[in-house]
This record gives C-alpha cells, structure tokens and sequence, in this order.
C-alpha cells in the first residue's frame, strides 16, 4: 500500500512569473451522475460537457465527507476531517492552521474569493489568506424573499422543494458570486500569477429555480430513485428520516419534480460556469489557467428514500465527486480511472504553484495521472463522517426543516455514530460504530444497494476475510493519519522576565 505521508525535498517558493493560474469551481452539493459527462442523457450541462473534453475527468474521485464544512476543510488542508478535529459544521478553519488559500499567497499568487461563503474560515482567516474576498455586485434577490414557512402537511415542502422562483434570471448569492469573479478577473491589472476560488450554493436544496431552468427538464423524463425496497442491511438512520419527514409516501411523479428542479439548478450552475470560461477566454488567461470543477459532496435526490444528505452517509450518491480538471499539459478528453481523493487537490495546486506545503498532510499530487490517465494513483480511497455519542452537546442544531435531522441527532445519537468507508475497485467497505458494518461488491452492485453482510453470504469465509482485510485497513489509516504534529515547534523554555532561566543565564 502507498505510504499516506508526503515524501521528497520540499522545492522553493519560487516567484516567477509565468506560472500558471488556477481557478477553482465549487458548486455545492453536486452530484457526479447529473452531468452530461459523467453519462447523463438526460442533463442539460453543456460547458461541464465541454471543459471534460478540453481536460481529464476523473470517474472514482471521491470527497472525505458528505457535510459542507468538513468536506471543504479537508480539501482545503489535505487533512481527513478527523485528522484535526475538522468533523462538525462549527469546527472551522483557525489562523494558525493550514489552508491552501493562504499557501498560494504566501507563495506570489493574487487570491480571490468572491461571494460570502462562510463555512470554511473561521473569523478574519478569509482576509488573511486572500488579496480580495467579498463582492463587487451586490445581490438584489435574498434569502429573506423565500417563504420559510411553508405548509408543514405538505409532502414536497417537507422534501425541500420550493419550486419556480420567477421568470426571469435573478441576482441571488450565486450570481452576484459569479458577476464579482468576471469583474475581478476584468478588472486586475497586476502581473502575478492569480488563483480564485469560486464556491457557489447550488444546488444545494432547498430544490428551487427560476426560469428559464425551472422548466428545462422533462419531468417524465427523469431517472427514478433507488428505492428503499431494492436495498438490504442499510443504517437505520435512512428509516428514522423517512420516517419523521413522511418521505415514504411520496410519490413518483413527486420525485421526478424534485429531481427535474434539481437538475434545473444544475443547468443554471453550468451556465454560470460557461460565462466564467468565456471570460478567461477574452482575458488572455485561457491557456495559461488550470481550471478544476468539484463540489463538496453529493445528494440524495430520492435515492434510499432520502433527500438531501447525513453527516454518517457515506453512499456513492453522497461522497462520489463530478471532479474535472483542464489546463496546460493536461490530456484532453481523457478519462481517469484509479481512485483519488479530494485532498489530493492541496498538492496538485502546490505543485502548480511551484511551491511546498510545510504542514504534515496526506494528499498526493494529481499532475502525474494527469499527463497518464492509465497509471494507479490510489490503491483505495478513504471518507468518513458521524460522531461520537458523547460529542452530543456539539451536534448540528438548526432550525426550519433541518430542525427534524438535528432532532434525531440529539434525541437518538447511535443513529449518527462515526462510520469510516473504504472502497476499492471492487469492493467497498463501511465500519460504523454503533450499527451493522457494510460490504459491497463494487463491481456487481456500484450503487452499493445489498448489504453483503446483512445476506447469507456473510458467512461466506472468503467474504469475512475481505471484510477483516479491509476493517484492518481502515484502522491502519486511522492510525497513520490522526494528531499531526507541526513542523514550527514552540521554544520549550522561553525567557522570563523573572524567570529561572534569565537567572541561570546570567550567572
């Protein structure tokens, strides 16, 4: 198995100029199968289409979390989320800790992160680790125009639909997010190389769009859900949601309308996307720029009976990233293979930027399978989630319809226990803390629906070898990957003013 420590001689933090560029793409809660590229007949994604022909697609990449805050912090730190604690939406990002932002800066880039994502930095982090962060246009369409207060009795309510939001395109968060990042990109006139991150809300739920997007998809036309009794040996966390959200009755035709608005908020995501490239393109920055698309994590979209996600779901619809790479000396059309991990983006970014990390981290550079699609870049992938029953008092508290996922959380916490998920090109397998362990045949069942170990088959000697082989595995990368050490250590014995030490100095 490769080693998960960073290796070689750490390079200069050169600043040349020349260097290329690079833009990062975030769209929130995507899900890798609702692309055109990633096989979609029915999407509507042209420019996510285009930018995979232009580059690398990677179909087993896989991000560390299925929540926003610790997916987004890992990417940005390549750390797993339990690597430092990272593993709630409250633990964010201190001064002191890395970041990838802060590392670009420190080594010449301009940093830019247009629009008011808060769920990364904690306080004053953001300025520091940028030279422009904010907005340049203001939103004219906000959160406050949104009926919160919907009817409780009704099922798509219930499901996180709002539905059509309007005829004409508006100036939400989103796109005042992309306006700003075309104006600044428009408008800089300094000579260093510059790196932007782009995080954009959509499409995360609530399921709402206007038009033209709102009608773009036919609704007879979406694919339908994995259904709770196609599944055998799932958590029960999946029942309790259903359960408290009245998610089993809806409907079929009610699941095609919340897949068709979804995917409708996707179409507008790619939209956005293609006005971004285009602006490279009448800048000059086109082909000096690596470009990489991804988004924190999935959704459920009706799949096991769910919609939205859970902080211990780690199904392929969740934790599977639609991750898109193009840019100088990356193949064209290509499409990789092997498993990566979304933390793998921190040193591929470096390296690109010619410069070093000097924290302890465990992502390994991507340029190498860029430039050759066919050679193995992880043996197996790693992602995690949950908590410690314990930890209760630092669950999720929130309000709205979120309010029956973090009453769950509160009042049965085994329902939320740590799970930690390997997956190989065959097998897939999951430790949870409080319920049954899962094991999934990959190659037969990719969408991981039977439970191996909730089926006669669990007896199967050959099948609780694979299963102990792949546990110890996990544990092994538990181990190797907790409580990093920094590499600045602190004087153990600082100067006093009336100290012991001064004394014996100057004797």
């Amino acid at each position: 198995m490769d080693s998960l420590l960073p290796s070689g001689p750490l390079k200069s933090n050169s600043k040349k100029s020349g260097r290329p560029n690079i833009l990062l793409f975030t769209p929130d809660q995507l899900r890798a199968d609702v692309l055109g590229c990633f096989g979609n007949t029915q999407a509507s994604t042209p420019n996510f289409d285009n930018l995979a022909k232009q580059g690398t697609r990677f179909n087993s990449a896989w991000s560390q979390h299925s929540v926003c805050g610790p997916s987004r912090i890992s990417i940005m730190t390549a750390w797993y989320p339990h690597t430092a604690g990272h593993r709630t939406l409250d633990n964010l990002l201190k001064p002191w800790e890395p970041n990838l932002l802060k590392y670009l800066k420190d080594a010449g880039y301009e940093v830019a992160l247009p629009g008011n994502r808060g769920d990364v930095f904690a306080q004053d982090v953001t300025e520091m680790s940028t030279d422009f962060c904010g907005n340049l246009v203001k939103p004219s369409w906000s959160w406050s125009d949104i009926n919160f207060n919907g009817d409780k009795n009704d099922l798509l309510y219930n499901a996180f639909w709002f539905g059509k939001q309007g005829n004409e395109p508006r100036i939400d968060g989103d796109e005042a997010t992309i306006q700003t990042a075309i104006q600044w990109l428009e408008q800089r006139t300094s000579d260093k190389p510059w790196a932007m991150w782009v995080p954009l809300l959509a499409p995360h739920p609530p399921f709402m769009v206007e038009d033209p997007w709102f009608s773009l998809h036919d609704r007879d036309s979406m694919p339908k859900p994995i259904s709770s009794s196609e599944t055998i040996g799932k958590p029960q966390f999946m029942n309790e949601l259903q359960k408290r959200y009245g998610w089993d009755d809806l409907s079929l035709e009610d699941h095609a309308e919340i897949t068709a608005t979804y995917y409708g908020m996707v179409s507008r995501v790619d939209d956005q996307l293609g006005r971004l490239l285009s602006t490279l393109d009448q800048c000059g920055y086109a082909n000096n720029t690596y470009t990489f698309c991804f988004s924190d994590h999935g959704e459920y979209l009706g799949d096991h009976g769910l919609v939205e996600k859970w902080p211990s779901g780690l199904d392929p619809c969740l934790v599977q990233n639609p991750l898109i790479v193009a840019g100088p000396k990356v193949a064209e059309g290509e499409i990789v293979h092997s498993g990566v991990e979304m933390i793998d983006l921190l040193p591929t970014c470096l390296e690109i930027a010619e410069t070093d990390a000097s924290h302890t981290h465990f992502g390994k550079s991507l340029l190498p399978i860029l430039n050759d699609c066919n050679i193995e870049h992880r043996d197996a992938v790693f992602c995690e989630g949950g908590f410690n029953w314990e930890d209760n008092h630092l669950f999720e508290v929130a309000g709205w319809i979120y309010k029956h996922k973090s009453e769950i959380q509160h009042e049965m916490p085994n329902l939320v226990g740590k799970a930690q998920c390997i997956r190989t090109q065959k097998w897939s397998f999951i430790r949870r803390q409080n319920e049954q362990n899962e094991l999934y045949d990959r190659k037969k069942d990719p969408q991981e629906k039977i439970n191996i170990l909730a089926t006669s088959r669990k007896n199967d000697p050959d099948i609780q070898a694979v299963a102990q082989d792949l546990q110890n595995r996990i544990l092994e990368w538990l181990v190797q990957t907790s409580d990093v050490i920094p590499w600045q250590p602190d004087n153990r014995f600082p100067s006093l003013v009336h100290g012991w030490r001064e004394k014996q100095e100057n004797e």
